[in-house]
């Protein structure tokens, strides 16, 4: 496709005009949905203010807000602004206990075994940095986990003298019990931990989580979640997961701001994990302990809340199966196509919105880059740990008419068009 067809084709797409995405965005509320309509994601869409420059297909580094969930943020930052030194000095904590309490219930999990943090990164180091390690233990974890973990461990070997074991979590597994089996060679009678990612961030597989948990456990051996990419994406409860850690950002699939995350820890293993930094006051009992930060921007603790009211009134099996239909929608289309690799296992509860796709003649890094220059179609390279491709990551409000316009793109950049 020469690039003036296509961008003449962005136009009708509604892609061209920046003034028709604010009006319809600043007039949408989910109130007014009818949601047994053929176009109620056509509708949805309308609540999102998108930007026109290119069809933005990376939403896994940050959800940003629809319109709905931005306006009431910025009432909030209005108001903490407002009232200053009194709301700080009065109602923070109640109501930052509210927004936690909230975000318990919509992973199933006791308010007390759950508190609002920054992002994944600093839930999960809070548990490797406090956790009771000793000379010799050991912890396992994959080469395909987030890289900020892995240095985290990292650290905890040269502090504390923890040995490292990663395995390779398999592509595209025939059964659960060949990805729980890898993880289970890997113990010994030294492990403490281990680390497993709900869903792997870069090919989008969403791992057995239960069955490791249930194996691990069988041993002695707790085990902690990176769920970065799972909290308001796909539905879960932490009670039928049964680990014993859990951290997510919710500035991704849930659209809260920048700057909020979760951090689990089942009943009971709080008190073992020595705080990262100290709280007002030592020692006291539960997960309040571990994830005192000072003053912070607390407007963005009460849009925990806003974030989640539009999840709900959405419903989060709806958005579930929305998500999981538009990525399957492109990757049914391409896989199996000559010169193109992708890297998501093909069963359709392995994955859901995240997906990974490589072309085999071009390194990730170029076909990112050709795929904005030449399509305006944003992505993110990745080319590491047995991965060689562009995760795609496609929301609710992306239309087929887009997901058409990558597909193409894929077949003429792979020589199938």
């Amino acid at each position: 496709m020469k690039k003036r067809t296509f961008l003449k084709s962005l136009a009708g797409l509604g892609l061209g005009s920046l003034a028709s995405f604010e009006s319809n965005a600043s007039s949408f509320s989910l109130e007014n949905l009818d949601f047994n309509a053929p176009d109620l994601w056509d509708q949805i869409r309308k609540g999102y203010k998108l930007k026109p420059d290119y069809i933005n297909l990376e939403n896994g580094y940050y959800c940003f807000l629809p319109q709905e969930t931005l306006e009431k943020y910025i009432e909030h930052i209005r108001e903490v602004n407002y009232q200053g030194s009194y709301y700080m000095r009065t109602v923070q904590w109640d109501n930052k206990a509210k927004s936690a309490a909230k975000l318990a219930e919509l992973v199933d999990a006791d308010p007390e075994e759950v508190a609002i943090t920054r992002n994944t990164t600093e839930s999960l180091d809070l548990i490797i940095a406090g956790f009771p390690w000793n000379r010799g233990d050991e912890a396992i974890m994959s080469n395909q986990d987030y890289g900020s973990m892995l240095t985290m461990f990292e650290l905890a070997h040269r502090r504390h003298g923890v040995h490292l074991k990663k395995i390779d979590i398999p592509m595209h597994p025939q059964s659960d019990e060949e990805i729980v089996a890898v993880y289970e060679r890997a113990i010994t009678s030294k492990t403490r931990l281990i680390m497993v990612p709900h869903i792997v961030n870069i090919t989008g597989h969403i791992l057995p989580v239960r069955k490791i948990c249930d194996m691990a456990h069988s041993y002695g051996v707790e085990v902690m979640v990176d769920g970065a990419h799972a909290v308001g994406h796909f539905t879960f409860s932490m009670k039928d997961l049964d680990c014993d850690y859990y951290g997510s950002s919710l500035h991704k699939w849930l659209s809260v701001p920048l700057g909020a995350g979760l951090l689990f820890v089942k009943k009971g293993k709080a008190e073992k994990i020595r705080p990262l930094l100290a709280p007002y006051q030592l020692d006291r009992p539960g997960i309040l302990n571990l994830n005192h930060t000072g003053t912070h921007p607390v407007a963005t603790d009460l849009a925990v809340l806003n974030a989640i009211e539009f999840q709900e009134k959405i419903g989060g099996k709806r958005k579930e199966d929305r998500l999981r239909y538009v990525q399957r929608y492109w990757s049914d289309q391409v896989r199996g196509l000559k010169n193109i690799d992708l890297n998501t296992p093909i069963e359709p509860h392995r994955s859901c919105a995240i997906a990974n796709v490589g072309i085999s003649s071009m390194k990730p890094a170029e076909m990112a880059k050709r795929l904005m220059d030449d399509y305006k179609i944003y992505t993110v390279a990745i080319d590491g740990s047995g991965v060689r491709g562009c995760r795609i990551t496609p929301n609710i409000y992306t239309s087929t008419d887009e997901l058409d316009q990558f597909v193409l793109a894929l077949k003429e950049l792979s020589g199938n068009a």
